[in-house]
């Protein structure tokens, strides 16, 4: 007897940009594999070729849903995207997501996912309509930005179509490039093998269902997202409210559950005051992760937050939508509002080197956003923006850059805290090597840390490295700041590895800090040795910030791996096998995440 299973679509596309020709296959060979990063690392594995680099043509990449996608299970929106990358040391496969609408439509069209391959003579996009699906001219689309594609896309596809997109860092080959879709949503990492294949965008209109298991009826699946919606937090899990609430047992200053008394969607069109979150009250659920003064400041936030936005079927709204009418007033931008969470507006304030709460911040993280996410810029967990705000402080960049290119920077902005130098500090990383003069500057932020630094952490010669000078030279860099732990390295050569404000945490992929051993001891560590890049795995972290005293976190802890498996932050105690199953259990529940696309 056949199973009929229920979540998979049935379909995958597989699109040859070299030959033009496209092709669907059914997912049931991929079942084992779940969807998501298994199909993609699946693909990728079946397909392998030894020393390729992530733009070279015979490179892959796949874009996967889960069998939860669309599905009517709540907070299942995740779009997973596998390939090689660049800003990893030898280009080693790792999986990249988004939120949004994407992968939703994807499966309403009938796929679970699209395998990229060869490499196109032109630039092109690949536009979907159910079963019809074609390839399109994109010369007029190349250069673009990336909110102009969506919008060109949408005009000619019709406002309900989900579309993903590179923008000019894509296009011109930055490793630290995003393929992103509407709303702030993007996947890191991969916008450059876009770019290399000439594949400026996606667009998709579905208009089919997604079947659930023929053993479970629309009312079971129905009670059981009720149950969760019953249970859920804030984001990342806070489960209880940053601070004092009358219905609340505790509370955490940390909290991402922002949503309360004296807090404000004060840009809305009609001003909302959120009053108290109560945890049982279900019709604020969306209200919880009002997470505006999280980047802001409180009195910031009141002013220019509109609302808070997010994903498909999820119900906790993490994105920040936000007004700020001097973004068209006094930098010229063609909107007043940017939509964005996270990196997507702290790196432009790491960047500039963490100004105070107050307008300089909120300019230069809406016009930041708005440029970053233009031009298709990813922060790599702020990798990025570490190494701009030391080198600076440093001044490493009056020894690093050419003497003309370095006069041709306007630094006045940036000591200033100016959101003006926003502009020309994106542009330059968005179009590396193809930016007027020699761009030492945009091309090493934009080209990945790995590419420049030897073993110990140590830099090459900049310019060495990027005419692929056979022996390179070393940058003759030291340590020379008061800042240095106390005169610590002082006078010896500098190493990122050495600079804990670089954030370097997994050397040999010299990948940046994200859940790491900064926060989680042994366990974060773990996860953290098991993925080429970061794992993006959330599981650690938000059992460590959910908000709950340190002895009941332990509690729970204890119940679920034994003794010993949680340590309060920064007071860590020896490795067990406590903790050992704790990490692996954040493992199995990445994996499952990432593969179901949650």
């Amino acid at each position: 007897m056949t199973t009929t299973y229920g979540g998979w679509a049935g379909y995958i596309l597989r699109v040859n940009l070299t030959t033009k020709i496209i092709t669907k296959e059914t997912t049931e060979t991929y079942h084992d594999y779940i969807g998501g990063m298994g199909i993609g690392y699946k693909v990728l594995w079946d397909n392998h070729v030894d020393g390729i680099k992530a733009t070279d043509e015979e490179n892959r990449l796949v874009i996967s849903a889960g069998p939860l996608s669309s599905s009517g299970a709540i907070c299942s929106a995740r779009t997973t995207i596998t390939s090689r990358n660049p800003v990893i040391r030898n280009h080693l496969i790792t999986d990249g997501h988004f939120g949004g609408h994407f992968s939703p439509e994807l499966k309403f069209a009938g796929y679970d996912a699209i395998i990229v391959e060869g490499k196109s003579d032109t630039p092109v996009w690949l536009k979907i309509v159910d079963d019809t699906v074609t390839l399109e001219p994109a010369e007029s689309l190349w250069g673009v930005g990336i909110f102009d594609t969506f919008a060109a896309v949408s005009k000619m596809m019709g406002q309900q179509a989900q579309v993903a997109a590179i923008g000019p860092a894509g296009e011109n080959l930055v490793a630290q490039s995003t393929i992103q879709t509407q709303g702030g949503h993007s996947a890191g990492g991969h916008g450059s093998v876009l770019g290399s294949k000439r594949l400026k965008a996606i667009g998709i209109i579905g208009t089919g269902t997604v079947d659930i298991a023929e053993s479970t009826t629309n009312e079971q699946l129905r009670a059981l997202d009720d149950h969760i919606l019953g249970i859920i937090g804030a984001n990342n899990n806070g489960v209880v409210p940053n601070q004092p609430q009358s219905w609340a047992e505790y509370s955490s200053s940390g909290s991402r559950w922002r949503g309360g008394p004296g807090v404000k969607w004060g840009a809305a069109d009609t001003p909302v005051d959120l009053e108290e979150t109560p945890w049982d009250d279900r019709q604020k659920v969306g209200m919880r992760s009002s997470m505006a003064e999280m980047y802001f400041g409180r009195d910031e936030a009141n002013k220019i937050f509109k609302r808070p936005g997010g994903c498909h079927s999820c119900p906790i709204r993490c994105f920040c939508e936000i007004k700020n009418p001097k973004m068209k007033t006094e930098y010229k931008l063609p909107t007043e509002n940017i939509t964005n969470v996270c990196l997507g507006f702290l790196d432009p304030w790491y960047s500039m080197g963490k100004p105070s709460s107050g307008e300089k911040r909120t300019d230069i993280q809406t016009v930041g956003a708005y440029y970053m996410d233009y031009n298709g810029i990813w922060s790599a967990y702020g990798q990025l923006s570490h190494v701009m705000r030391e080198f600076t402080a440093r001044d490493f960049w009056k020894i690093i850059l050419p003497a003309e290119e370095y006069a041709a920077i306007n630094w006045t902005q940036y000591a200033d805290q100016d959101a003006h130098f926003m502009q020309d500090y994106y542009t330059r990383i968005a179009h590396g090597a193809s930016y007027n003069g020699s761009n030492i500057f945009g091309r090493m932020l934009g080209q990945g840390l790995h590419n420049f630094i030897n073993d110990d952490g140590e830099l090459y010669n900049i310019e060495d490295i990027l005419n692929e000078v056979e022996s390179p030279r070393m940058a003759g860099l030291t340590f020379a700041l008061e800042s240095d732990e106390g005169y610590e390295f002082y006078g010896e050569t500098y190493s990122v590895f050495l600079d804990s404000h670089v954030k370097v945490f997994n050397r040999s992929m010299v990948g940046g800090v994200h859940h790491a051993s900064e926060s989680a001891g042994q366990v974060g560590a773990l996860l953290n040795t098991v993925f080429n890049r970061d794992p993006q795995c959330h599981s650690h972290i938000n059992l460590i910030n959910c908000g709950l005293p340190w002895a009941k976190i332990a509690e729970v802890a204890e119940s679920m791996w034994g003794p010993g498996a949680f340590d309060p932050v920064k007071h860590y105690t020896e490795m067990n096998t406590s903790k050992a199953k704790f990490a692996k259990w954040c493992l199995v529940k990445n994996v499952l995440h990432d593969s179901l696309t949650l």
